[in-house]
């Protein structure tokens, strides 16, 4: 992964677990991710050393629901995350995905997790609410990351209403923080894929695998085109190619740690391929679905269909999903 590094990708960790940050930082990543999901992947993966903080946690907060003491746990997973990464980047922490339609609950709910760690950032999702919040959260100095987002549409929507709130921020003389927008590449092409089977569309199994790389490649130009300065992040990785051609200086790869230890020891040939366009006709066989043209062309997707996509529909059950499985290991602790 240094050899990655090289080309000037920055290298992230999709996931806030203990063992896992100590192993990528030491291979050079500088930044980690989390939600209630990868919290509670976390916990079940590290039962011996976490199910005890969460048993203490419920003792020593009596008075707590279910849903407060989830609270606490992920505060103290992200805590011991963003320790590991101090002085060399970022954790990111989820606002709840039960306020995903509200904008000032999630500003809230920011501001509490952002003051576990002065190296927090604040995920939130780019739906219309969420980009609202993360404006609000930018001008107060938080530094955010876009996520349930998977369209150039909501990526410069998201751009732009954090280049308004740095403006607020430096006109309020405070430092305006560092943030980033992810592109859920494996979720685009997972619905991408998912419309082609209930749709019956005829499109070359290959081709698919490039879905969510031409929306992330489509942003990046874009971006730069504008000149929209927010560093673009890519996430939910399927495949090697999620890795492979998207090398290059000015954007984050944020990896799951089983697909960063297989491709430290796949020895493929890396070159520069971040800006390197799509094959023609991959993107000619694409576009043979509206949802790919909606995802990947600017514009294409209005603010208000944000919430009805069908990647933000179903990502956004997941996570709600995932929370709830965190909540029911509380309650598991808590009525054992």
């Amino acid at each position: 992964m240094k050899e990655t590094a090289a080309f000037g990708v920055e290298l992230w960790n999709d996931s806030c677990s203990l063992p896992e940050l100590v192993d990528a930082v030491a291979h050079g990543f500088v930044g980690a991710t989390s939600n209630p999901v990868i919290v509670a992947a976390a916990v079940n993966a590290d039962k011996a050393r976490l199910l005890p903080v969460l048993d203490a946690l419920i003792r020593e907060h009596k008075s707590d629901s279910e849903d407060e003491i989830a609270w606490r746990l992920i505060g103290a997973v992200v805590k011991e995350g963003a320790a590991v990464l101090e002085g060399r980047g970022v954790l990111c922490a989820q606002v709840s995905p039960k306020h995903y339609r509200d904008a000032d609950r999630m500003l809230a709910h920011g501001k509490q997790l952002a003051a576990i760690a002065p190296n927090v950032a604040i995920k939130a999702p780019a739906t219309p609410a969420g980009i609202a919040a993360m404006e609000e959260m930018v001008a107060s100095g938080i530094a955010v990351n876009a996520t349930v987002s998977f369209t150039v549409s909501q990526a410069v929507l998201v751009a732009e209403a954090i280049a308004r709130g740095e403006e607020r921020a430096v006109a309020a003389g405070k430092k305006a923080p560092r943030s980033v927008i992810t592109i859920m590449i494996g979720r685009v092409d997972d619905h991408i894929k998912r419309v082609v089977d209930r749709e019956k569309i005829l499109v070359d199994p290959g081709h698919l695998a490039w879905a969510g790389l031409a929306v992330f490649k489509n942003a990046l130009a874009v971006f730069e085109r504008r000149g929209l300065e927010t560093t673009l992040l890519s996430a939910a990785y399927r495949h090697h190619l999620h890795w492979t051609e998207l090398i290059g200086k000015g954007v984050i790869q944020t990896i799951p740690y089983p697909w960063w230890k297989q491709f430290e020891t796949a020895h493929f040939p890396l070159r520069p391929s971040l800006r390197e366009p799509v094959e023609p006709d991959i993107l000619a066989s694409l576009r043979k679905v509206p949802d790919f043209v909606r995802a990947h062309d600017e514009g294409a997707l209005p603010a208000a269909d944000i919430e009805r996509y069908g990647a933000t529909v179903h990502t956004l059950k997941q996570f709600l999903e995932g929370y709830e499985g965190l909540v029911k290991l509380v309650r598991e602790r808590m009525l054992p």
